[in-house]
């Protein structure tokens, strides 16, 4: 099981926001199970044949997170635009939404260097400079890449919102803000000396972010990332930017969690960051559980390509066939068959052909298992096999 660890808190005066108190506040027994299991799911993952398929897996998981993290914040490109525009070449960038994604991206690329770099540590420097990455040239008016936060008198930031538990009013000034983070950041050197692992310390670090809320826009993206950053330094691969998907597919407990868990602390409640972190354990499982079957069928996908290979080079197959099997595996998922025959490359195959030669040909195909056709006459890959295949007549 994993280990117990002792709890450490900071108290910080401000000038003008009051105390601050940074604290575990945890019941760390009762998160052993949840921690084993996420270790669990993470050893069975990077047992996995990840060699094999590590680029293709690095490439997906970027597009995925970034389009995660960015639609939290009101991002409005779909996961194939947000793919499309990760391809980019900045200089090619004319659309707003397309330089919020490329520059998630330039957050990412920061935190996987520095998570690489032996002897990294959480700093105040750090931070800044993803905010400044992920704010560059992106028009908004409260748009200030790298400043901190200092209110006029006449404007008060609010975070939050009725739906998600009420709003909370962070510290509004310029000094007590810098004084925070600074607390933030050597807190988290307390943890770490105190042998708090990372799956405990990366969301107590993402859940006091945000309560500080340093920055004028862009806050949920920067603390994301440092999320990130400190769960890739301990040596989780791929999940930790992943995870932003759990939080969008659950985007209501994640953001009404800021506001219960500042609320029991509040109150004087026992524990009252245990529901956050608890939410974050289980993200962390299912998203490494997650990524285990992406491996999986990525490596299905290796295999199936070349025994389709192998079978039209040995003339187990003809090119019609084989044209087919590939556009299905391009595809990764079920073509309707009425789809198919419309399609272009479909038809200028079978332009000279009758009906029966392109059903026998099919036919083949789903002899040798290579594909197969579900109950709704949807053609599927071989290395997929769906609960309702339609019989061979």
């Amino acid at each position: 099981m994993p280990p117990a660890f002792t709890d450490v808190s900071l108290r910080v005066e401000t000038d003008r926001f009051g105390p601050f108190v940074f604290q575990m506040g945890l019941k760390a027994a009762d998160l052993a199970l949840a921690q084993q299991r996420v270790e669990d799911a993470h050893e069975r993952f990077v047992a996995s044949p990840l060699s094999q398929v590590a680029n293709r897996l690095e490439r997906e998981v970027v597009v995925s997170s970034v389009f995660g993290t960015n639609t939290i914040e009101g991002g409005t490109l779909t996961e194939d635009e947000t793919a499309s525009a990760l391809a980019l070449d900045p200089r090619q960038v004319q659309e707003v939404e397309q330089r919020r994604a490329l520059n998630i991206k330039a957050a990412y690329d920061l935190s996987q260097a520095a998570a690489r770099t032996p002897g990294w540590s959480l700093t105040t420097q750090f931070i800044v400079d993803v905010h400044r990455l992920i704010s560059h040239d992106v028009p908004h008016p409260d748009n200030r890449p790298g400043l901190l936060r200092d209110n006029p008198k006449s404007r008060i930031t609010y975070v939050g919102d009725e739906a998600h538990g009420g709003r909370y009013k962070p510290p509004q000034y310029g000094r007590d803000i810098e004084r925070l983070l600074e607390a933030l950041i050597a807190w988290h050197g307390e943890l770490v000396a105190a042998g708090v692992p990372a799956l405990i310390r990366a969301p107590l670090v993402h859940l006091y972010y945000e309560q500080i809320h340093p920055f004028w826009d862009g806050n949920g993206r920067v603390g994301r990332v440092i999320e990130a950053t400190l769960l890739q330094a301990a040596g989780y691969r791929y999940a930790p930017f992943a995870l932003a998907r759990h939080y969008l597919a659950n985007i209501d407990t994640y953001f009404t969690l800021f506001n219960t868990t500042r609320k029991a602390a509040e109150k004087g409640r026992e524990a009252p960051n245990q529901a956050f972190v608890e939410f974050h354990l289980e993200g962390m499982r299912l998203t490494i559980n997650s990524l285990h079957d992406r491996v999986n069928r990525l490596v299905a996908m290796l295999l199936y390509a070349s025994n389709i290979r192998r079978a039209l080079d040995e003339k187990s197959i003809n090119a019609r066939q084989y044209t087919i099997l590939s556009q299905l595996l391009d595809r990764g998922r079920p073509l309707p068959l009425d789809e198919l025959r419309r399609t272009p490359w479909y038809t200028s195959l079978y332009l000279k052909l009758n009906d029966k030669t392109r059903s026998r040909d099919l036919r083949k195909l789903r002899e040798m298992e290579l594909a197969c056709l579900d109950t709704d006459n949807a053609l599927w890959p071989g290395f997929v096999a769906p609960k309702n295949i339609k019989p061979l007549e």
